[in-house]
């Protein structure tokens, strides 16, 4: 029965991250099979504390449930809690020895999102960037080739970075009309604008060269990324992988210039799946 029972969370939790978040869901698929119900675990967890604010609209509420993903990964022995992810996300903890704190500080910085605080600073952001999308690429390093992983620390910062920045300018419209800013403050103000115009659609040409500014510095930090990519062992590479879609992404919000402003720009199913094949079967070439 203890078999069935696993075969159906994993089921559950592999249906999960199909639904809320494809492109790793694919990139999951390229790990070993021995490996893909920890990396399947570890994403449906970022899932569900990135869509908090999605469902639960108020921010109280909403740190209240992040705080019950605290306690769950915190609490000793091996009771199941009922939650099939968060059971599948405690096994994968324990049986990769996968360090709390990070976790701990993911979910200190998803409380962020709750609140329409605007982001102070680059480097704030870049804080945020590191304990989300990085620590999560260095976790399912971990998962992979717990041997090789801490060699890669910095290179997956950049990964994060690039992916995490690449990804709130794809969220830029709902962002704006929830009121939200992540586009950081002095951006903003080199831009010629702040995060009250910003928000409200006030003084485009600004609102364009901010986007502009904050493309750059995903570009840098995947230029960084690509640079060291190659070194990437083969056992790691599904960890990156959902950095196949990054510079594609960023090329075409180049391209739609302000309209990413106001619409979410997209790539098709056919390139997304080509470039996630040919970056799990070749890696990443020199530059």
């Amino acid at each position: 029965m203890a078999g069935a029972s696993n075969i159906v969370t994993g089921d559950i939790v592999m249906d999960a991250v199909r639904a809320a978040d494809h492109d790793r869901y694919l990139s999951a698929l390229y790990a070993p099979a021995d490996k893909r119900n920890a990396l399947l675990a570890l994403y449906a967890f970022n899932a569900e504390v990135a869509s908090v604010r999605d469902r639960i609209h108020e921010p109280l509420p909403g740190e209240v449930r992040l705080q019950w993903w605290r306690d769950v990964i915190l609490a000793e022995g091996d009771a199941e809690t009922g939650h099939p992810i968060a059971d599948a996300l405690r096994a994968t903890i324990a049986a990769n020895h996968l360090p709390k704190t990070a976790f701990e500080n993911m979910l200190e910085a998803r409380i962020f999102d709750l609140y329409d605080d605007p982001m102070p600073s680059r480097t704030d952001l870049e804080g945020y960037c590191g304990e989300t999308a990085a620590a999560l690429i260095q976790l399912v390093a971990m998962a992979l080739d717990p041997v090789a992983a801490p060699g890669f620390a910095e290179l997956a910062g950049r990964a994060g970075c690039a992916q995490a920045i690449t990804g709130l300018l794809l969220l830029l419209p709902l962002h704006r009309r929830r009121g939200q800013c992540f586009v950081p403050g002095d951006i903003l103000a080199a831009a010629g604008t702040t995060p009250e115009e910003f928000v409200k659609g006030e003084g485009e040409a600004a609102a364009e060269r901010a986007v502009a500014a904050m493309v750059a510095l995903a570009r840098e930090h995947l230029n960084a990324f690509e640079k060291g990519a190659p070194a990437l062992p083969v056992s790691l590479r599904p960890a990156f992988l959902p950095l196949a879609l990054t510079r594609a992404h960023l090329d075409k919000m180049e391209k739609a210039g302000n309209s990413v402003l106001s619409r979410t720009v997209a790539l098709s199913t056919l390139r997304r799946h080509w470039l996630l094949l040919r970056h799990a079967m070749r890696g990443w070439t020199p530059l």
